[in-house]
């Protein structure tokens, strides 16, 4: 017999290997792996405050970062915000922002802020294919076990501070803590936190005559000892009551009070009112203050006393670790010396300027009034940084808007400068014109939905983006959407031409790309063009979404299947996850000839 040759040999591979490509191309709904194990959660651990899970996307298979959330329906469980390290970081095209995603294994973390000993942890989730599926938005249950009950500290706002903290008092010795707090209150006071205190020091130091460098010093003490023993004393007296005022000076209204506050000695800067004690008073505390040795001493003193209420809001989270820890142990000297620590490093700045008994300061004159509405300017910033947890973004905006514009007014900007105008008048009016710039920007952001402070134009140029590639498409073909399964089976009993049913959502992004790259193409619009096409939201995941998911087998969007005229038993070709319009092209002929 003679052997076949190698040409034969060839032209009978040929078809088998253009088979197997051909099949190779092709996505199945088998291909997928189902939703619990594409996607697999698992308790890590617990700790005192916390629980740890680890998320595991299978291989060609990625989490949103976005997506995940934690909640519980057990009474009595809060939960902090959820902590994840970051993922890779691309531009979303579709959406028009930075989306994360993360592979493999991903750890979260869930502050647990109370709870009882034994309750059930609900994790929300999606995920996508590779391959080019969107899985609908899942959430798994979690069983969690902890030591002990946890009980409400009621300060969301310390968060990490606090656990930093609690270590320090709870392993450091007296010398570690005082140290430790003296460096924290250092960096304290590089914050608008202890900014108030600035013009009312130097209006001390300013006004003295006569000033030595060891008077204006013991003047600079005086004030910062008056703030920190109020501070040292209100915190060990809270602590030892167990009672949280970091937390109650974090309140809104609390906030929104000492705000006022500063806006009120703001205004008194520029001039709008005075604000000064009744004359009967002033005598009075004039006669009193006489007769205390070192009477001017003590009035310092006092005022400093006044000035850490006013700054407590703004060190409320460092004020938390240091009263929870004496609340739970009762060891006053070790928090008070913390408190009194961290004081006395916030008013360093303030002691340099009594030291140099002025000196750092240029003497009295015309330019007080410059200063003094420099500093009512920073006081009303402060003011709106001091709220903007308690208010809306859109309100901070139009606030800081605001104070740039008006700003802007003071440094004559809407003002002719005089021929031959000095330097300073000049710089000062650029700088003027610079944040009249920046308030409009804020307006315009707002006014476009912006809804960020660093970004006000943000909404407005992702719009832009959009716009853009809506402009370039091709026109979209005309869907009919179908809500039921009833209503389904109506449409495609009823239809005199062969059928497409696309299963889409607005959180898929292998949708979008079908519908961008794939029907935009002309032959692929063509073929539609023939076909019923009718389509199925599956945006909300409702119960109904997930029977019409449930019915055709599929895991969730993109899902496109293609039936004959008035056919309801089976599809005649499926389309699952993302498809070229090459490949997209060779169903759409199939149910078309058929």
């Amino acid at each position: 017999m003679m052997k076949p040759s190698r040409k034969l040999h060839r032209l009978l591979l040929l078809p088998l290997l253009l088979l197997a490509v051909a099949l190779a191309g092709t996505v199945r709904a088998e291909d997928f792996l189902d939703p619990d194990q594409a996607f697999k959660v698992a308790l890590a651990g617990t700790g005192e405050r916390k629980v740890e899970l680890d998320v595991r996307a299978a291989d060609g298979y990625y989490l949103y970062a976005e997506k995940f959330a934690a909640a519980s329906d057990t009474p009595g469980v809060k939960l902090g915000a959820l902590a994840l390290p970051a993922g890779t970081t691309k531009f979303d095209a579709t959406f028009g922002k930075d989306v994360q995603t993360h592979r493999g294994v991903v750890r979260l973390t869930v502050p647990i802020r109370s709870a009882p000993q034994s309750f059930k942890l609900k994790l929300d989730l999606q995920g996508c294919a590779d391959a080019g599926l969107c899985y609908s938005p899942m959430t798994v249950e979690v069983p969690v076990s902890l030591s002990a009950a946890v009980a409400d500290d009621d300060d969301g706002r310390a968060g990490g501070e606090l656990a930093v903290i609690e270590r320090t008092l709870a392993a450091g010795s007296p010398t570690g803590v005082a140290a430790a707090f003296l460096v924290l209150g250092l960096l304290l006071s590089f914050t608008p936190c202890v900014l108030p205190m600035v013009p009312i020091l130097s209006s001390i130091i300013v006004g003295q005559q006569q000033l030595t460098r060891g008077r204006g010093f013991a003047l600079a003490l005086a004030y910062s000892l008056g703030m920190a023993l109020v501070y040292t004393a209100v915190g060990v007296a809270a602590g030892l009551a167990g009672e949280g005022l970091a937390a109650a000076l974090q309140k809104p209204w609390v906030l929104a009070v000492f705000a006022s506050l500063l806006v009120a000695l703001a205004l008194s800067m520029f001039d709008v009112y005075q604000l000064e004690m009744p004359q009967s008073i002033q005598n009075r505390a004039t006669q009193v203050s006489s007769r205390l040795p070192g009477g001017r001493f003590a009035g310092v003193f006092v005022m400093g006393a006044v000035s850490a209420l006013v700054v407590g809001p703004c060190v409320a989270a460092p004020l938390a670790g240091a009263l929870v820890y004496i609340s739970q142990t009762k060891n006053v000297v070790t928090g008070g010396l913390a408190l009194f620590s961290m004081a006395m490093g916030m008013s360093v700045p303030l002691l340099l300027i009594g030291l140099s008994a002025g000196s750092l300061l240029p003497k009295a004159g015309a330019w007080m009034i410059t200063v003094k509405r420099f500093f009512g300017v920073l006081l009303i910033g402060v003011a709106i940084w001091m709220v903007s947890p308690a208010i809306p973004e859109w309100a901070q905006m139009m606030a800081w808007a605001a104070l740039l514009i008006v700003t802007a007014a003071f440094l004559r900007v809407f003002d002719p400068l005089p021929d031959g105008a000095a330097a300073t008048l000049r710089l000062g009016k650029g700088l003027g014109a610079l944040m009249l710039i920046l308030g409009i920007l804020q307006l315009v952001g707002v006014a476009s939905g912006g809804r960020d402070v660093l970004q006000p134009l943000g909404a407005l140029a992702a719009r832009s983006a959009v716009a853009a590639q809506v402009a370039t498409a091709a026109p979209k073909p005309g869907f009919t959407k179908v809500r039921s399964l009833d209503e389904l089976d109506l449409a495609l009993r009823t239809s005199v031409q062969p059928a497409m049913v696309e299963f889409s959502a607005d959180w898929c992004v292998s949708c979008k790309e079908m519908e961008r790259l794939t029907f935009s193409d002309p032959r692929v619009a063509e073929r539609m063009s023939r076909l019923k096409l009718l389509k199925v939201d599956v945006t909300a995941n409702s119960a109904a979404d997930r029977e019409l998911l449930k019915r055709f087998n599929l895991f969730g969007p993109p899902g496109i299947l293609l039936f004959g005229a008035g056919r309801t038993d089976s599809a005649a070709s499926r389309v699952i996850g993302y498809q070229p319009a090459e490949a997209f092209l060779e169903h759409l002929d199939r149910v078309l000839g058929s």
